[in-house]
């Protein structure tokens, strides 16, 4: 979380633990060296060129370049009845809708808050799976863990009957329902939240990267257009990296849905001046994602290879 290099000890964020004192590693083996050999002229610390905390194995990794050249992207595709496959769609014409309403934005995290959750960069998804103006794509349970570093691309095929609209992307680690160990803590280290209701690990739906975009900007920051209502468009952008592994009978998820308030502010879904905006601007509008052989949708990530016996 911000700032929490510093004043925790880094060892968990919400229910997700770390294994480790994250925070506590950063500040004595890369950030103390570093200062050291630029501000006191110390010795070399020969830090690498990216120095990595890898969530899901909680393994700290050193890598000589970033994104790391091996990585190899992939496209996870959207596919019928809500499946997620390295494997392109090959249905003819097939397209997933919902209706987003301004009125009734889908929350960023599953209960009241009355600040800003710390933990909702990693909180339980499962309360927005079961909306109806969030699509829901998951893969099956992965054989083999699999490692992802690097960006996260989503690559859209959408149209809306509005003529605006947020497109908001999430990338989700679905633990096993065999996980039933509870959560350790329900804030954020050094307790400053009231934090989650107590939730058991078990199907839990972590949170790895989630990225708004406003439909707006597709083409261009500086001059922003609306869409034509019922066209086809694509929308393209870039999430933060991760460095993260989906282990072995756990599931990779995806959620699209087109409000995510407080966190991103509330499209009208018409064409205007969002902050001018007026009450009669904003209209509950259909949103539909393409997902068939010749216009596919799905998030371009960086795959990894797996790691051999010994490594």
């Amino acid at each position: 979380m911000h700032g929490g290099w510093a004043y925790t000890d880094g060892h968990h964020l919400g229910s997700v633990d770390f294994a480790s004192n994250t925070a506590a590693f950063y500040r004595e083996h890369i950030l103390l060296p570093f200062f050291d050999f630029h501000l006191k002229d110390g010795s070399d610390p020969k830090l690498p060129e990216a120095y990595v905390f890898e969530t899901g194995t909680n393994t700290w990794r050193q890598y000589s370049a970033w994104p790391p050249p091996e990585a190899e992207p992939r496209i996870l595709y959207f596919r019928e009845a809500g499946g997620l496959s390295f494997e392109p769609p090959d249905e003819a014409d097939a397209s997933d809708s919902y209706v987003s309403d301004p009125a009734k934005p889908v929350p960023w995290v599953g209960y009241t808050a009355q600040t800003m959750p710390e933990e909702y960069m990693v909180s339980d998804q499962r309360f927005a799976a079961t909306r109806p103006d969030v699509l829901v794509y998951t893969t099956e349970l992965l054989e083999e863990d699999l490692t992802l570093a690097g960006p996260v691309s989503p690559k859209l095929v959408v149209a809306t009957t509005g003529t605006d609209s947020d497109w908001i992307v999430k990338l989700i680690d679905v633990y096993p329902p065999t996980r039933s160990t509870p959560a350790a803590k329900g804030g954020a280290d050094g307790d400053r939240d009231v934090g989650p209701p107590a939730v058991t690990l078990a199907g839990y739906q972590q949170l790895v990267r989630g990225e708004p975009f406003r439909g707006k900007f597709r083409r261009s920051f500086e001059q922003p257009e609306p869409f034509v209502p019922g066209a086809l468009e694509t929308v393209t952008f870039t999430m933060p990296d991760v460095n993260h592994v989906f282990r072995r009978g756990h599931r990779v998820m995806v959620q699209v849905q087109s409000t995510w308030f407080p966190l991103v502010d509330r499209n009208p879904q018409t064409f205007v001046n969002i902050p001018t905006a007026k009450p009669e601007d904003y209209r509950a509008a259909t949103q539909r994602i393409m997902r068939c052989r010749t216009q596919p949708s799905g998030v371009e990530v960086s795959v990894l290879p797996a790691l051999q016996e010994g490594t």
